[in-house]
Formats: structure tokens, sequence, C-alpha cells
């Protein structure tokens, strides 16, 4: 039988004792104070010259006083999906299933119809996201060899007051525009949708 040492290390001894100062917590508290207080006082200072303007001090810090103003998306974000179309109007999805196969959420549905044109073997019949239940992975976009279906749209809010309304149809989802067309505006598309 193997005996092991265990060596026991006691923290709280290594933890100095408080001094009068750091008992009592007052000069902690006004130092806390003093922080606040200076972060304010830059700050107004840098939005008071700012606003009578003088351009060459840094912004102050500010807070986006949403919903009047949006915080500016990263060029990468993942919006709500839209499906691109051909130069006549036709969806580019070809219904091959790739983008239902590979969601991790299943909230993809896809059914394909034959088409008479020999370039094109299928088209979707009906193709429908439900938002209510995507996770915004991406994995659609990645795997759609035709470039249909982008997350480009820079819609965010998806606000429902029923899952019903969350599930998106073909027609919705090629009337979204992706988001430069947009031009930086709120789209109430979708709280016109959604909501009703």
């Amino acid at each position: 039988m193997t005996t092991r040492t265990v060596h026991v290390v006691n923290v709280s001894a290594r933890r100095r004792a408080l001094n009068f100062w750091e008992r009592i917590y007052l000069p902690e508290v006004l130092r806390g104070l003093w922080v606040t207080g200076r972060h304010f006082c830059v700050n107004m200072w840098r939005h008071t010259l700012r606003a009578i303007g003088i351009k060459s001090v840094p912004p102050g810090a500010v807070t986006y006083q949403y919903p009047d103003e949006r915080r500016p998306a990263a060029e990468r974000l993942r919006s709500l999906h839209r499906l691109t179309q051909r130069p006549d109007g036709t969806p580019r999805c070809v219904a091959c299933m790739m983008c239902e196969t590979v969601c991790p959420a299943f909230c993809i549905k896809i059914v394909a119809e034959e088409v008479s044109d020999p370039n094109i073997e299928k088209r979707p019949k009906s193709f429908d996201i439900d938002i209510g239940r995507c996770v915004f992975c991406g994995y659609c976009v990645e795997a759609c060899p035709e470039d249909a279906i982008r997350m480009d749209t820079g819609i965010t809010e998806l606000g429902s007051y029923s899952r019903r309304s969350m599930v998106l149809d073909i027609d919705t989802l090629l009337s979204l525009k992706p988001a430069a067309q947009n031009q930086g505006k709120p789209v109430d598309f979708l709280q016109k949708r959604l909501v009703s």
C-alpha cells in the first residue's frame, strides 16, 4: 500500500488583514464616486465642445437612444433571410434541398415542382422559413450552390404575437431587399406582417 502526502494550503492565511480605513469602507465609496464623477464631467465637457462646433475634441461616450437611434450593424451581420431572383424575376432557387438538409433547427420547408425549362430542373413550389425556430447560423447560405438565399436584409427585429406569423413564405422572402438598398432606414415591413 502506497501512501500519498497531501499539502494543505490555508488560502485565508495569505490574505492580508484590512486596515482601519478599508474596514469602514468610506474612502472606497468616495473613490468610486470620484471615478464616476470624473467620467461624467469629461463626457459632458466633450459633448458640450462638440455641440458648439469644436470637432477636434474626441467624442464623449454615447448611449444609443433606441428605437429612435439604432446601433450601426456590422457588415457581416446575419439578419433575416431573403431569396434572390434571376433577371426575369423568377426565384434563383432550384429546390435542391441543400439548405433544408443542412439546417440544424429544421426551420426550412421546401416543396419542389418540375419545370419545363431544360436549364432548370426544379423550382420551389413553396419555400417556408420558420424564423421562430431559426438559430441564424448561416449554414443555409453557405450550403446553397445557386446563391439563392442570403441573410443580408439588415432586419433583426423579429417580434411577433403568434408563432404562425413567424413562418415566412416564398412571396415574402422574394420581396425582401438587401440592407444596402434600404439605405439604413428601418424596415417596417415585418412589423406590419408579423403583428397582423
